[in-house]
């Protein structure tokens, strides 16, 4: 079985991977230009009497995260359109979509008195039901487009194209639409740093994963992983591994380990906390889950970013990352092909020839990918 490094930044053209047009060349219409195709007018015209935005996700950590440019798509509609409204985040992400500059942050006052929900449809059956327009970000919905002979496969892109074209208008953004998470200052980190960790080469390992039996990387393999890393590196390496949220809240345990590399596990860390931490670190590695994505749109006040390389077995490698040009892949022939045909083992009922889990990525050749990122070779 083969694994190939997909690195973030190489654009996919549209003649690789099933795609659905666009429907105009998006690089040639004027921001704000009506785009050359039916719209919808009545969500417009809705949207236009709306004095609130309201935010709701109570899903999936991971689908909330690649659908926040859903959520920016509006917001820039409603700009262009003069249309003032206040926005506000509701439910367990909220604190996340905050940090992701989608919410109003001082009171204004507006004209519209209707209110617009916007969400997953966990959110908008909890808080939806009085509102004028009801907008679900669904991830199994959006295609994957294509204009000026590229695809746009990730989800991020999917959303904020699938809702410029419904509004009928030439929104600002561009490639990559995944809005970032802007740290702030943590304890956590400053204790952390204090300690020693953060310093030298300091590698954050995702654990957390909502299918263990497919997705489990294991603690084992990660810091076997480390350990090349430090031996191709001569000096110790610190290895952050990152898991759930267990019943007891945080958790830190230092665990033994062996030759030269230091382990500590962080478990039940708040999202927004871990928002703080990942920038700091040299690189993150994780499977297919939604701690991979927020270390991904995770960055610095300064704008750095932590390389991330995410490690996709059953499941498309672009469609299931952010776009960002650090976020990379490693993926077998099997995610390559989901790739190719904007396939889902699940959605689409395939069952690969031979169960594909994580030992389909040996730790000694993983190391060889991240030696590259860590040397600065593609970043």
């Amino acid at each position: 079985m083969g694994i190939r490094f997909h690195h973030g930044s190489l654009v996919t053209p549209a003649g690789a991977v099933h795609t659905t047009p666009l429907g105009y060349d998006r690089d040639s219409v004027p921001v704000s230009a009506p785009l050359p195709l039916p719209t919808s007018g009545e969500l417009a015209r809705r949207l236009n009497g709306c004095g609130e935005i309201e935010v709701a996700f109570e899903g999936k950590l991971g689908d909330t995260l690649l659908a926040l440019s859903g959520v920016q798509a509006v917001l820039d509609w409603l700009r262009l359109s003069s249309v003032r409204v206040i926005t506000r985040a509701t439910g367990p992400y909220a604190e996340l979509i905050a940090r992701a500059g989608l919410t109003t942050q001082a009171p204004v006052t507006v004209p519209g008195s209707g209110r617009a929900l916007i969400g997953d449809r966990a959110g908008a059956e909890t808080h939806g039901s009085e509102a004028e327009v009801r907008l679900v970000l669904d991830p199994t919905a959006p295609p994957c487009w294509s204009s000026d002979d590229r695809a746009y496969s990730d989800l991020p892109a999917r959303h904020y194209l699938a809702l410029e074209r419904r509004l009928g208008i030439r929104l600002p953004d561009a490639a990559p639409f995944a809005p970032a998470l802007v740290a702030r200052p943590n304890k956590l980190v400053e204790e952390l740093r204090s300690l020693g960790w953060l310093n030298g080469t300091t590698i954050a390992a995702i654990t957390a994963t909502s299918w263990p039996e497919r997705k489990d990387y294991t603690v084992e393999r990660y810091v076997e992983l480390a350990e090349h890393i430090s031996e191709a590196q001569q000096t110790q390496a610190r290895l952050l591994l990152i898991g759930g949220s267990p019943a007891d809240g945080l958790r830190i345990t230092a665990n033994s380990s062996r030759r030269h590399v230091q382990v500590l596990r962080l478990d039940g860390v708040p999202a927004g906390h871990l928002v703080d931490l990942f920038p700091h670190c040299h690189l993150v590695l994780g499977n297919d889950t939604g701690l991979t994505h927020l270390a991904a749109m995770s960055r610095s006040r300064d704008g750095s970013r932590a390389p991330v390389v995410g490690l996709y077995a059953r499941h498309s490698h672009s469609k299931w990352r952010t776009g960002l040009p650090h976020h990379h892949a490693v993926a077998t022939d099997h995610s390559d092909r989901m790739h190719q045909g904007d396939l889902c083992p699940v959605r689409d009922a395939i069952v690969p020839d031979t169960d594909i889990h994580m030992d389909a990525f040996p730790p000694s050749a993983l190391a060889q990918t991240c030696l590259g990122l860590l040397n600065g070779v593609g970043r």
